[in-house]
């Protein structure tokens, strides 16, 4: 799924690069050294705030329509940011995911007996294998 919201851009002062807010995203502000990065961190930090709210279980605000965002000065601007949230939560997701597995009845009840978490074992199995691939 892709969104799109308005993000308002302000040239840095001591600094080139650019400055940006999402204003319908409380607290999302990023920054590029030009306006290239700039968009790319825009859309960055759009989707880190969009999919915390998703894997929260909040709705997500509604965007703004460009044209009602009041630009304080001349060398600001508005523009739109488009942000792929599935691909954003495919590569930085934290939600968990189901898997189910089949192992040997007699490891199943050993580990149970040992009060494992099949869960935590399973993620920790993972990342070790794939530290060593």
């Amino acid at each position: 799924m892709k969104l799109v919201y308005p993000a308002y851009f302000s040239p840095l002062e001591e600094q080139s690069g650019y400055c940006v807010t999402f204003p319908d995203l409380p607290g999302a502000v990023t920054q590029g050294n030009d306006l290239s990065e700039a968009f790319e961190m825009a859309a960055d930090c759009a989707g880190g705030w969009l999919l915390d709210e998703l894997e929260d279980g909040n709705s997500l605000p509604v965007p703004s329509k460009p044209q009602d965002i009041h630009i304080e000065n001349s060398d600001d601007f508005v523009n739109l940011v488009v942000i792929d949230i599935d691909a954003y939560s495919e590569k930085y997701g934290n939600k968990a995911v189901r898997k189910n597995c089949t192992i040997p009845a007699w490891l199943n009840a050993a580990s149970e007996r040992a009060q494992l978490n099949f869960s935590s074992v399973l993620q920790e199995a993972l990342i070790e294998k794939l530290r060593h691939s």
